[in-house]
């Protein structure tokens, strides 16, 4: 097996103010000091990307690596209220989130755009975080592997193996996500192992099946944390709530 490096994102969502988006990538960025243990970025708001650059800047050369949460996947135009991939490149950011749950199921964005979205970031020479999951109707229809595997073929569709060095799959299993039920390690590591066979034996190969990593996005806490990272598949975390305060989201990133 590969030996995969953990990497955990933290996904602000629409919360914080400047004040607090600011401070929290200070105490993240301070208290994250050993890059061999682990990759770790931070996506805020769009309106403080700017100061969240610079405190992660200030702290230990930008070992806190700066992503966003969206984007548009044209280079400019006509697009009011778009941001392109050069505005986001211009202010330091290296990775960006495509097919989040709430894009695809809150915002309507379809696998087709999603797939856009991939292709223009790996094309720019961004690491994308490709977003996948079932939600609690498809889990009970006994859907789980069929979506995930659909997410994953049109998603990536048209993205060479050497692209895939840039690609991040977080699954999201919108099931458990503030519906009061849990995904169990045994079912995230289920889900993953899945994932992990199709990209190596449905879409691409060993090598890059065995490579790429697979972050796990249903509620990670300190909690469960080691128990979630200590399953084969699993090779870190994409961080909600957890991610709104630097001393959870960094023992999180320290229990890998």
């Amino acid at each position: 097996m590969a030996e995969r490096k953990t990497i955990v994102g933290g996904n602000w969502k629409m919360n914080t103010n400047r004040a607090e988006a600011s401070d929290l990538a200070g105490a993240v960025s301070e208290g994250f000091t050993n890059g061999d243990q682990a990759d770790v970025f931070v996506c805020p708001p769009f309106p403080y990307l700017i100061p969240v650059a610079e405190r992660l800047s200030a702290n230990n050369g930008n070992l806190v690596q700066l992503g966003a949460q969206n984007f548009y996947h044209e280079p400019n135009g006509a697009f009011t209220g778009e941001v392109s991939l050069a505005m986001l490149q211009d202010l330091g950011v290296s990775t960006v989130l495509t097919g989040h749950s709430e894009r695809r199921h809150v915002i309507g964005e379809t696998d087709v755009l999603i797939n856009e979205k991939t292709l223009a970031a790996l094309e720019a020479g961004l690491q994308v975080v490709l977003c996948i999951g079932e939600t609690l109707e498809q889990r009970e229809a006994g859907k789980t592997n069929f979506v995930n595997a659909a997410q994953l073929s049109y998603g990536l569709a048209g993205v060479t193996a050497e692209q895939m060095a840039d690609v991040v799959i977080a699954y999201e299993p919108v099931w458990a996500i503030g519906t009061g039920k849990t995904a169990t390690p045994e079912d995230a590591q289920k889900a993953h192992q899945f994932i992990r066979e199709v990209l190596t034996h449905g879409m691409f190969n060993e090598t890059v099946g065995q490579s790429v990593r697979i972050q796990y996005g249903g509620s990670m806490k300190p909690a469960n944390a080691k128990e979630l990272l200590s399953q084969p598949d699993i090779d870190g975390g994409l961080i909600g709530g957890a991610a709104l305060k630097a001393d959870d989201f960094l023992a999180i990133v320290n229990a890998g």
